[in-house]
């Protein structure tokens, strides 16, 4: 097995000579130094019972590096050796045990270390009851390192029971080289006790449980998107990390009770179609669709000015394969005669106000769902599996093109009526406005209900601050692009000088789509060369106690995409700020940092090191 193949550390070029095999002896060859002998005795006694060239070479690694990180790891072993001699008895402690003799940090401390900038702290990370500095190690992380910084500032525990791969012996001792100090005493035991007590109460005591993964906004009702390192990971996301927008608590819904009341206008009469009828007396259908909350990159214009509504950034959307029958075949199925009725169909869902009695409902136009080649679905799995009950258990609406607003869950009711639907969120939400409207002078009346969605796109490789190595000649960007109403996507254009010159991504994954029916979205990536002057702001990192100083250029790249109708996406979010902060389709903009000089010697060094730009 293959773990490690190269170790770079500034100034130096650490090769394996032979794949990294546990339990074997494997030599390191450096072109400057040999670590301190001492000092790595030291490290191989902390993670005694790791055992594998896997963690000897790590160790090796971070013994090389004559900085911060490695005066932390000779704290932690010699505060460890004054507890337990290695000689002695009883063994160390256990990885993310208390460790006497090493400075306490509050959960408030820790949560402030979230950027690889070690101008203003590093990323550090908990686990069990240790505080773990991960800056340096992050660029090294076999998975990248956007998914370990997924939980910078927090808890990695969580995390590591999604990815069960990490539960070894070699992993916790490598992660215990990394250790800085403990969680507070206090911290300690408002954890413990909340662990004790997290059964809950009210309205969201019965939500279901969700991934440690998901970015949460909210978490009453739950609201929580995707985070960017997962939404290209493949061409459909993932059920459990799929974006979650939720407007009242979660319903529970008994399958063998279940019911749904189809009626309305135009239909011979009403009917009750149970799970079981669905799927035996209509022919399924399966369509992969993009789903995009309205309120998607909310947070570009909140940036403008403030918004009232959840910030969201690029992650409220998902691409998911929808399976159930069609709407169109039901209403034919329950009566309706006329194919070109002209109307609206309304969808009522299972999740109620338990003060007001209200649900959640919206409607569309019923073109849209008579449409024969519109798809609009009663669907009951996604990716290949039932629905979740964050996604609609035991029936949605999918409304492929449309707004998510629109794609009601938990779905109760479906009714033909000449009139739109009439319930809160169709008629004093989910609209847009002019910059010049403000809650003083808004009127709902005067704007329609958002329906297609305009087109969008992003970039989720890599992400905002990501540091680049020294002398980087290009970047290789990975992104989405979609547009409503079933446009197809025909071009994206990317920039890494802030748009003043272009570059046409190659298009992936939903490329082949009809582009009259491009219900998804398509995954992009393109190779941009870094341009030799692109400074828009020169920063000084280091700390003062080091008097370390590394000059950064910010290099600012950002993508736009075109459809079939050849509609873009405007340059800035300010002509487009709406009250609302919806349909927020500008420019997409991220900054990268890419060193441009270093103090020689230095022991902040090796603070440069940084992924090979994928």
């Amino acid at each position: 097995m293959q773990c490690v193949r190269r170790i770079f550390c500034p100034g130096r070029r650490l090769l394996l000579s032979k794949p990294v095999i546990p339990h074997h002896r494997t030599r390191l060859l450096s072109t400057r130094s040999q670590p301190n002998s001492s000092f790595a005795k030291r490290i191989t006694w902390v993670v005694a019972g790791g055992g594998g060239a896997v963690v000897a070479a790590a160790l090796t690694w971070a013994s090389l590096n004559r900085g911060r990180h490695s005066r932390h790891l000779q704290s932690v072993a010699c505060a460890t050796e004054k507890q337990h001699p290695p000689n002695g008895s009883p063994p160390p402690p256990r990885p993310g045990d208390v460790v006497e003799g090493l400075p306490d940090y509050t959960l408030d401390e820790v949560s402030k270390h979230v950027t690889r900038d070690d101008s203003v702290g590093g990323v550090w990370v908990t686990y069990r009851d240790g505080v773990y500095d991960i800056t340096e190690f992050a660029g090294q992380h076999p998975g990248g390192d956007e998914k370990i910084l997924l939980a910078r500032g927090g808890a990695i525990d969580p995390f590591w029971e999604v990815f069960p791969v990490h539960a070894t012996e070699e992993t916790l001792n490598l992660l215990e080289t990394m250790r800085i100090g403990n969680i507070c005493a206090e911290d300690r035991a408002k954890r413990a006790a909340a662990q004790t007590n997290k059964k809950k109460e009210g309205p969201f005591a019965n939500d279901p449980t969700r991934s440690p993964l998901l970015k949460v906004i909210t978490s009453e009702p739950f609201n929580a998107e995707t985070p960017a390192a997962f939404l290209v990971d493949g061409y459909t996301t993932p059920t459990d990390v799929f974006y979650v927008r939720n407007h009242l608590p979660v319903p529970e819904v008994d399958p063998s009770n279940y019911a749904l009341e189809v009626s309305g206008e135009g239909l011979s009469s009403p009917i009750r179609l149970t799970l079981n009828d669905l799927k035996t007396k209509f022919e399924q259908h399966t369509v992969v669709a993009t789903l995009q909350c309205t309120g998607n990159r909310r947070s570009d214009l909140q940036a403008v000015k403030p918004i009232k509504g959840l910030a969201w950034s690029a992650g409220a959307i998902g691409n998911a394969e929808w399976s159930g029958v069609r709407v169109r075949d039901v209403l034919i199925y329950a009566g309706l005669k006329d194919a070109d009725f002209e109307g609206h169909v309304h969808f009522e869902g299972l999740d109620r106000n338990s003060a007001t009695g209200e649900c959640y409902g919206a409607s569309v136009p019923a073109h849209t769902v008579l449409d024969p080649h519109g798809d609009v679905l009663l669907a009951y799995a996604m990716n290949g599996a039932d629905l979740t009950r964050d996604h609609g258990y035991p029936l949605r609406v999918v409304v492929p093109g449309v707004t998510g607003a629109r794609n009601v869950k938990w779905l109760g009711k479906v009714r033909t009526s000449r009139e739109e639907y009439g319930g809160f969120w169709q008629q004093r939400d989910y609209k847009s406005f002019s910059p010049a409207v403000d809650w003083d002078n808004v009127d709902f009346s005067k704007a329609p209900a958002i329906q297609e969605t305009p087109i969008q796109s992003a970039i989720c490789s890599p992400q905002e601050g990501f540091v680049l190595p020294p002398g980087a000649g290009e970047v290789t960007l990975r992104g989405y692009a979609y547009s409503g109403g079933g446009r197809g996507i025909i071009r994206v254009d990317v920039s890494a000088d802030g748009g003043k010159t272009w570059h046409e991504a190659r298009l992936r994954e939903g490329a082949g789509q009809d582009p009259y029916r491009a219900w998804a979205w398509v995954v992009w990536e393109a190779s941009v060369p870094l341009p030799v002057a692109a400074v828009t702001t020169e920063v000084v990192v280091g700390t003062p106690l080091e008097k370390v100083g590394v000059r950064q250029e910010l290099v600012e790249v950002c993508c736009r995409a075109v459809d079939r109708s050849y509609n873009t996406q405007p340059e800035f979010p300010g002509p487009i700020w709406n009250l609302r902060g919806v349909l927020a389709n500008s420019w997409h903009r991220i900054h990268l940092r890419r060193p441009l000089a270093t103090i020689e010697d230095s022991p902040r060094q090796q603070r440069l090191v940084s992924p090979e730009v994928r």
